[in-house]
């Protein structure tokens, strides 16, 4: 039998997963790299900073998955036209991607968060999904 507390905590697991989280503190930690060592991002606050890690996660799996599907289509497309049709649209996504994070952190967190411009945008970006992927090969090494 269950208790309602096992109950919940199923829910949340559907919700969250473990390489989740990893992905959460990972960003944290790059993102306060950042903050030290870019003087065009900021973030005031420690809790500003995991915040803005949640937020980055939330957004960056959509535009993986996104990504994802455009290239599976590019890659299904014959013709010349789908294959610059969805050249131009994987290009689109990834530069306008980042305006999308810029625009959608000066919402959320107004001016104590700042990512800078586009080009620093796009460098942190990297830097996360580099040290995401790292973490993950380190974590799957373990298995």
């Amino acid at each position: 039998m269950t208790s309602p507390t096992d109950d919940r905590r199923f829910r949340l697991t559907r919700w969250v997963s473990a390489p989740d989280i990893v992905d959460v503190f990972v960003y944290v930690v790059v993102l306060n790299l950042a903050v030290e060592y870019l003087p065009a991002v900021i973030t005031e606050t420690f809790t500003l900073s995991l915040l803005t890690a949640v937020l980055l996660k939330l957004v960056l799996d959509v535009v993986v998955a996104l990504k994802d599907r455009v290239k599976s289509r590019l890659r299904a497309a014959t013709g010349p036209a789908g294959k610059i049709g969805g050249a131009l649209l994987l290009w689109l996504l990834l530069v306008g991607s980042k305006f999308v994070v810029l625009e959608l952190v000066a919402l959320v967190f107004g001016d104590q968060v700042s990512l800078g411009n586009f080009w620093s945008v796009t460098g942190l970006i990297l830097g996360l999904m580099l040290a995401r992927a790292g973490v993950r090969r380190m974590l799957a090494a373990d298995d």
